[in-house]
């Protein structure tokens, strides 16, 4: 059983990655980045439908999400996908300075947040990016409802906005009605930031 799944529920059942990917606008040949990857399910349709002509570093700190990629990866002779275990707060091996071009994050953001490694995480995805690469980061509202990570490690716009703008870098896009349909609205923000 993977790690990743028993500890937080895959996404899969509750957000649609369509709606998801195409926020991003992708041309079809970006170096991409799922960082938190998970079961890989955003990877997967970013390769299948989104990248023909990109590359995609799927990330995890879970060994056995990075073990479910490179089995999706060799058994469907995937050139273009490259699987790393990491914990984005401590670095990434193997990723030069400014080579992506977008980095997404869903649902994995919070965590940072609860381990108080949000400056490293930001700092290491700052590294990364191109110089007008993006850091995409979809979370769940700063609501107190009962799906998803406590309330207190839930951030609003403004605060990632705050921190984020600390390490040179500016919000270029927010959508506040995304994801899924609870009582109290959409469950979700999408936040895109950019180098300065």
């Amino acid at each position: 059983m993977n790690g990743h799944r028993t500890h937080g529920f895959s996404s899969v059942h509750f957000l649609d990655s369509d709606e998801i990917l195409n926020e991003l606008d992708l041309k079809g040949d970006e170096i991409f980045m799922d960082a938190g990857c998970g079961d890989g399910h955003i990877a997967i349709k970013v390769i299948e439908e989104y990248l023909p002509r990109g590359t995609v570093y799927a990330v995890d700190v879970y060994g056995e999400s990075i073990e479910d990629m490179e089995t999706y990866k060799n058994g469907n002779c995937v050139e273009n996908l490259i699987n790393i275990e990491a914990d984005i707060s401590k670095g990434i091996p193997g990723v030069e300075d400014g080579s992506i071009d977008v980095v997404l994050m869903v649902n994995v953001f919070h965590g940072f947040k609860a381990s108080r490694t949000m400056d490293d995480a930001i700092e290491e995805l700052k590294r990364i990016i191109k110089k007008d690469g993006k850091i995409a980061i979809m979370d769940y509202k700063a609501w107190d409802v009962p799906k998803g990570p406590p309330t207190a490690f839930r951030s609003s716009p403004e605060e990632l906005e705050d921190i984020f703008n600390k390490h040179g870098l500016k919000m270029i896009y927010l959508n506040e009605e995304i994801g899924e349909d609870i009582p109290e609205g959409k469950s979700h923000n999408f936040i895109v930031f950019q180098k300065v």
